[in-house]
């Protein structure tokens, strides 16, 4: 939900907000937006995927992180907290803020009800501006599916997806794949979807 106390917010005061505030916001288009919890389903497929790919990112110059991270997308002014960030090389971060990184290579965003929309417009065209972005997944609570974009030598993004609890996704930007079964480890679904 917006908060109300500005109309619309300066970057400096959001990020003065931020670091005074018990809970996470977001910062698009001069407004500030509080981030919501997190169901089981989707706490799971965070874990999973981390575990996955800080198991496979061990002996490699990658740290993956956590939504407790900020990105600043610095095209935009923007500021989110992915689900899940890998970064390469040493992290890059906003104005000496270790909080704030500016340099990810993959970003994951767990789709749920009241976020798919925005992940799937509003920060896919945040994302795919950042530089140093090579794939952007969007993992499914809903059904085993996975959908990436992934950008070309030419600067195009390609879209591929992966279905099935038998299903993989390669990421070829850190050298690493994503097994289906892995990522949704314990996680139930609802009844009438694929398990």
């Amino acid at each position: 939900m917006a908060l109300s106390q500005h109309e619309i917010w300066t970057e400096s005061a959001y990020l003065a907000y931020e670091d005074d505030s018990e809970f996470k916001h977001e910062f698009a288009n001069g407004e500030v937006v509080a981030m919501t919890g997190a169901s089981l389903k989707h706490s799971l497929i965070c874990v999973n995927t981390s575990t996955t790919l800080n198991i496979q990112l061990a002996n490699k110059d990658c740290g993956v992180v956590s939504n407790d991270v900020r990105l600043q997308i610095v095209r935009k002014r923007h500021y989110r907290y992915p689900d899940v960030m890998v970064f390469c090389g040493d992290p890059e971060f906003f104005d000496e803020r270790i909080d704030t990184i500016t340099n990810p290579t993959l970003i994951i965003e767990v789709l749920s009800e009241s976020t798919e929309i925005i992940d799937r417009n509003q920060k896919l065209d945040e994302y795919l501006q950042i530089e140093t972005l090579q794939e952007y997944i969007l993992i499914s609570q809903k059904e085993a599916k996975i959908e990436r974009y992934l950008r070309r030598e030419s600067g195009d993004w390609l879209y591929t997806k992966a279905t099935d609890l038998e299903g993989q996704l390669k990421l070829p930007s850190i050298d690493c794949q994503l097994m289906l079964a892995d990522v949704y480890n314990k996680v139930a679904f609802d009844s009438e979807t694929e398990a």
